[in-house]
């Protein structure tokens, strides 16, 4: 049999100024490293064909599938607050689109798959080691929850890249609700071209906002919902220690996951200054800024849309203002509202704030582990002897603020053993810990050994599992296993 997508492709149908057709570069000897048989099936594909050496081929740009429709994406942005009137897919070729089986239209995108008009010089390849990095991320990030762009497959791809060195080269498989970006809008409002915004505005209200369709002002809600919607996305980003690392517009996701995992990281020990890209040099996109950026991000969008909210433009600002305004308390009432979950509380009351932010500056000042302190409050919420204050070098702190929050949680009616349970549902085991993932890496890289990154797959499937047989995974790094950078990999 032969491998089949059912593609239904939307966006190339669009003008031909909205991307560049581009075949993928076929590659040499393309061997499957690892497909995602769950995500096949919801997609609508035959995992089996999937891993035979055809459905390799097609993964890795060797073969393009009937039904292809091979384009890449146009956009521009801003890089660490400067813009670039021009980025576009420099490394990745858009295959087409299916409809999943839930009825959600769903991008397959290959990524390293060769140069494209947007490459500016590059080779339009992806290293082995970022592949495995994004595949790792992006799926422990669906199992805690979180809106992200998915992993189909990572493909050997037979060649080495050359960067600093020589290294083995590979392609990853995207799936996204769509590659559309803040970026994009801005690609066309550089060149004036306010029929092109409205026609990508069109398209993204079909797409992703269809209840918008016969509003009055459909432009003005598509800027309120993306607006919420990042609210939203980044206030789970903080709540489960994650910083992406790059977010430059042309990596703000107008549907509202997270998108491209290029310096990403999990913190270990709490702290809100906390950067680990090897390019944010200035802090920019530090953990605790991640909010204000979003807005930032968010505020170049709708200067992208204020000529089709208004042809005067004092007007459309003060429309734009107000919607954008709605950014902090969005996000603020999401986070409070995680934060008390993860802390236990069932109500809401004078004084929480306070209380959890007591809770995190104890952790900032005793560098106690971010994840481990709230999995393990889970535990004291049972247990007065459990370990939540071995996470601080000086457990006196955890026990001053133990105390209140003893009193305080006695206030809700719960049981101990049902607000164990509800912590332990959203404050997870394990994440991807950086010298974790470094360690995969390293292993399949140098000893093409790829047991470690199969086994890293499967624990953080379950992330909010106690899963005793993989315990060592919840273990933050000893001294010498520090991560202190992360690499984007272009």
């Amino acid at each position: 049999m032969t491998v089949h997508f059912p593609f239904q492709n939307s966006y190339s149908a669009l003008p031909d100024s909205f991307f560049a057709r581009v075949a993928p570069t076929p590659v040499a000897a393309p061997r499957l490293i690892k497909l995602n048989r769950p995500l096949a099936l919801q997609l609508g594909l035959d995992p089996d064909l999937l891993e035979t050496p055809e459905g390799a081929a097609i993964l890795a740009g060797k073969t393009v599938p009937e039904g292809a429709d091979p384009i890449a994406m146009a956009y521009a942005g801003h890089q660490f607050g400067h813009f670039v009137p021009q980025l576009g897919d420099g490394r990745a070729i858009l295959l087409g689109e299916v409809i999943d089986r839930d009825g959600v239209r769903r991008d397959i995108q290959l990524k390293g798959s060769g140069p494209t008009p947007f490459s500016r010089r590059g080779d339009g390849r992806a290293a082995l080691g970022p592949v495995l990095r994004e595949y790792i991320v992006s799926e422990a990030m669906f199992a805690l929850g979180i809106p992200t762009t998915r992993s189909l497959a990572a493909v050997f791809t037979g060649e080495h890249v050359i960067r600093e060195t020589a290294l083995p080269g590979a392609v990853l498989t995207r799936v996204a609700a769509s590659h559309i970006r803040v970026g994009t809008f801005q690609f066309f409002a550089a060149r004036r071209d306010t029929e092109a915004v409205r026609r990508l505005a069109d398209h993204v209200i079909v797409r992703h906002y269809p209840e918008l369709r016969d509003l009055e002002r459909p432009y003005h809600a598509l800027l309120a919902g993306v607006v919420a919607r990042q609210a939203e996305l980044v206030a789970r980003w903080l709540l489960v220690g994650f910083i992406h690392g790059v977010m430059n517009t042309d990596n703000s996701s107008i549907s509202g996951e997270t998108i491209d995992y290029g310096p990403c990281a999990f913190m270990d020990a709490y702290n809100p200054s906390q950067v680990f890209s090897s390019i944010d040099e200035m802090g920019r996109y530090a953990y605790a800024n991640q909010p204000r950026i979003a807005q930032w991000n968010l505020t170049r969008l709708a200067e992208c849309l204020l000529p089709l909210f208004s042809d005067e433009q004092e007007k459309a600002v003060a429309e734009a203002q107000d919607i954008l305004g709605a950014f902090s308390d969005q996000f603020s009432a999401a986070y409070q509202a995680g934060l008390r979950r993860k802390v236990g509380l069932f109500t809401e009351r004078d004084g929480d704030e306070a209380l959890i932010q007591d809770l995190l500056d104890a952790m900032a000042k005793n560098q106690a582990d971010f994840t481990l302190t709230f999995r393990k409050l889970g535990d004291a919420a049972v247990d007065d002897s459990a370990d939540a204050r071995a996470q601080f070098m000086e457990p006196a702190a955890f026990d001053e603020w133990a105390g209140r929050w003893r009193a305080r949680i006695a206030l809700d009616s719960q049981s101990a053993t049902e607000r164990q349970a509800a912590m332990h549902a959203v404050n997870p085991m394990f994440i991807p810990r950086n010298h974790r993932v470094e360690a995969v890496i390293q292993a399949a890289a140098n000893d093409d050994n790829y047991a470690p990154f199969e086994e890293l797959v499967k624990v953080l499937a379950k992330p909010f599992d106690d899963q005793p047989a993989y315990a060592a995974y919840a273990d933050p790094p000893l001294p010498d296993q520090r991560v202190l950078q992360t690499f984007c990999g272009t």
